[in-house]
């Protein structure tokens, strides 16, 4: 053997000796699975919970499933049936109340945003005050560290009936979650990792991003024809094997807890308990990424184990040509809304609704007057309305800018004698002549507490 190739052998023993006594790196922690979810339950305030408690008790008790819990806010601003507390106050009794009745059944990983209690129904004033993109930053870490299966939520849809706006935003910041939790661009500095995890003052949060495989919805409308067929139901009759009583029963026996929001007689208590666990769990099949029917369980088709990101569609402009007429508000939000993540079948649930929007039998109706031509047009608005009713402003005449579009803000007013009614509203639009639209609203003569 040659000089050289004495040299080479022995430098390539003395770098494979250096390479052997090279330490091992120390294994990255995995993600914490003490937060790990089946389920994740979003919704607006303390109490929330109890539309969905018969299934999450089944879920539980019988699926051994791990449920966590996100609250919007703190109820802050909900009436008290103990004692005077209210407002910050009032919130820091109802968190406590909110928390009792979970536990009592084994949920203990709750969160709570800071989004103010805010009475109304256009979801557009619970996102401004919530502070949309914090809610959604939060609402998206929450699922990035429970990495649910699947997502529990209010139905985003205006409807008739309590309608809170409260619920309506947990279901959007729900969805907008749902779509933006598995995309590492979203919200980035969530999943950076941290430079020293056991030093102080580390930035980056290290979690990674999560896709849910499925969420639902639920409604707080008061009427129910238009949920049949949309996803799975659940008894609340049904005896739960493990417990041995209703989950109707095991979800009252929660609701105790939150004492200030329920009546203090005992007779408008049962009626009350029995108007809303009577009835049976109805979810709607918001949108599911795995093999699975529409009605079918909602753990159908879900196996353990992550899966790929899917991109939502996104905003895509609609293209109008000249003048046309829409309802605005929170009905043309949620149209963009549907569509831009995917849920184009929950424009198919219902005609536009809505129930009275105050005890003064008073209806407020948004309107949006576009015009996509490239002229000025001078567009009359007329009503139809029901015997009775009255409306300001009246029948107007519109000057609208080339593109542009003019909200039109509408009160009406219906009369005592039709109280429990159903009505109809028709706004026609016209311009050089012509009929150019028309909308109609279906209209709930009955006032849930809930002011417009």
């Amino acid at each position: 053997m040659s000089l050289a190739s004495r040299f080479v052998l022995l430098s390539f023993f003395s770098y494979s000796l250096a390479w052997a006594q090279l330490p091992a790196a120390p294994p990255n922690p995995p993600s914490d699975d003490r937060y790990k979810a089946e389920i994740l339950l979003i919704v607006a305030h303390p109490d929330d919970d109890s539309l969905a408690a018969p299934y999450l008790a089944k879920a539980i008790y019988e699926e051994h499933k791990h449920v966590s819990v996100i609250y919007g806010t703190r109820g802050n601003a909900g009436g008290n049936a103990v004692g005077n507390e209210q407002a910050a106050s009032l919130g820091a009794v109802r968190e406590i109340e909110g928390r009792r009745a979970l536990a009592s059944m084994g949920i203990l990983d709750v969160w709570y945003l800071n989004g103010p209690d805010t009475p109304g129904q256009d979801v557009l004033h619970s996102l401004e005050t919530w502070g949309h993109g914090a809610s959604l930053e939060q609402v998206v870490r929450l699922v990035r560290l429970t990495r649910p299966e699947v997502i529990l939520t209010w139905l985003p849809l205006y409807v008739a009936g309590e309608n809170h706006d409260d619920h309506q935003a947990a279901g959007v910041l729900a969805t907008e979650a749902f779509d933006l939790a598995g995309d590492p661009v979203a919200f980035p500095e969530q999943v950076a990792a941290p430079r020293d995890r056991t030093a102080i003052s580390n930035y980056g949060e290290g979690l990674h991003p999560w896709q849910p495989k499925k969420i639902y919805y639920f409604s707080d409308a008061t009427h129910f024809e238009f949920l049949e067929g949309r996803g799975p139901q659940y008894k609340t009759s049904d005896v739960s094997p493990s417990k041995g009583v209703p989950y109707a029963k095991i979800a009252s026996d929660a609701w105790m807890n939150d004492k200030s929001q329920l009546p203090a007689n005992q007779a408008d208590l049962k009626k009350y308990l029995d108007q809303y666990l009577n009835e049976p769990v109805r979810f709607v099949l918001g949108k599911s990424l795995v093999k699975g029917s529409t009605t079918g369980d909602v753990f159908e088709g879900i196996t353990s184990g992550p899966i790929p990101y899917v991109r939502a569609r996104g905003y895509e402009p609609i293209a109008r040509q000249g003048v046309s007429l829409e309802f605005g508000g929170p009905w043309a939000y949620y149209r963009a809304f549907w569509r831009s993540h995917n849920l184009d079948h929950l424009s198919q649930l219902l005609a536009p609704e809505t129930a009275l929007g105050g005890p003064d039998n008073t209806v407020w109706v948004p309107l949006l007057i576009h015009n996509d031509s490239d002229a000025s047009r001078q567009v009359t608005l007329r009503s139809v309305l029901p015997s009775g009713w009255t409306e300001k402003p009246g029948p107007m005449i519109y000057s609208i800018p080339a593109h542009d579009a003019y909200p039109v803000q509408i009160n009406v007013v219906a009369p005592e004698s039709q109280k429990n009614t159903w009505q109809q509203l028709t706004w026609r639009a016209e311009a050089d002549g012509q009929t150019i639209g028309s909308v109609t609203l279906r209209v709930h003569v009955n006032y849930n507490g809930v002011p417009q």
